[in-house]
């Protein structure tokens, strides 16, 4: 179960990097997909951090 656990943690590390880059890109460019989809991308960046702590505890109490 540990294992499997660990690489939800992965995933959603890999996710949470992915989506926060999207984001910092998107403002570095300021165009209109920055005002179109910056506060939707942060709002995913802020739940898949929230997930990825979950899942790290979830993780970490498992033994």
């Amino acid at each position: 179960m540990k294992s499997v656990v660990g690489v939800l943690v992965v995933i959603a590390l890999i996710v949470t990097l992915l989506v926060l880059l999207t984001g910092v890109l998107g403002m570095l460019r300021g165009s209109d997909f920055n005002k179109k989809y910056s506060n939707i991308i942060m709002r995913a960046r802020v739940g898949s951090q929230a997930t990825t702590i979950l899942l790290m505890l979830l993780y970490f109490f498992l033994d």
